[in-house]
């Protein structure tokens, strides 16, 4: 079976394709200006590198969120496209447990964090097991403030929202706060595709029509007008 994933959660989005168990291709871009642009323009370039074309991928999965609002609502307007347009399946990753995977086997909790602005960030808490890794705290729209009051234990924290309020969690946590590498603070299109040949695997599909992404909460225009009351 082959899946391609399509992760546009954050401005560093990307394409992954897996065969099987095997990762055949990965692209990671900035898409700061424009996702759909550059989304197409990595996904022709990682089926070139894997000598596939499109036609004969088998399932599409997709960061479905929490995010970026405009990353999440063009990334799964493609897959539906792309499903669309052949007749394959779909599956939804979530964007912070897939996000979680970038430290596996871990001995602490992991937190992915990115910033939802308006001084809060979207968070999860995330804790491995023999199964992989469990939900310790749902994906949430969250203070600061409040999330740190939650954290007890010893916690890997990853992404965007860990590097502007890392003072501020050292603050708070001290020695039990602990930060990943570079290379590890940013989602990975890799992971969805794994988690997301293993929901194919279980026959975990979603109907396109359906699908939404996990937005959290309203947007910032949809507060400023009053509908996010």
């Amino acid at each position: 079976m082959k899946l391609l994933a399509i992760e546009t959660s954050t401005m560093l989005g990307g394409v992954a394709i897996m065969d099987g168990d095997a990762l055949i291709a990965e692209s990671r871009l900035n898409v700061k200006f424009t996702h759909s642009e550059r989304l197409m323009t990595g996904m022709d370039y990682a089926l070139e590198q894997s000598g596939l074309k499109i036609e004969d991928i088998d399932v599409f999965a997709v960061a479905i969120g929490p995010g970026s609002f405009t990353g999440l609502r063009v990334g799964l307007s493609t897959v539906k496209g792309l499903v669309y347009a052949t007749g394959k399946k779909l599956v939804s990753v979530p964007t912070l447990e897939a996000f979680a995977w970038n430290v596996p086997f871990s001995e602490y909790d992991v937190c992915p964090l990115l910033d939802a602005r308006r001084k809060e960030v979207y968070a999860g808490i995330f804790r491995w097991t023999d199964d992989g890794f469990v939900r310790v705290m749902s994906e949430q729209a969250i203070k600061m403030e409040a999330l740190m009051s939650l954290i007890i234990e010893p916690t890997i924290f990853l992404g965007e929202g860990a590097l502007i309020y890392k003072e501020n969690i050292k603050a708070n946590l001290g020695d039990k706060a602990f930060f990943a590498n570079p290379q590890h603070m940013v989602p990975s299109p890799a992971n969805v595709a794994y988690l997301g040949m293993k929901k194919a695997a279980a026959g975990e599909f979603e109907e396109p029509i359906a699908l939404a992404p996990m937005y959290l909460r309203k947007s910032e225009a949809e507060m400023k007008t009053g509908n996010g009351r």
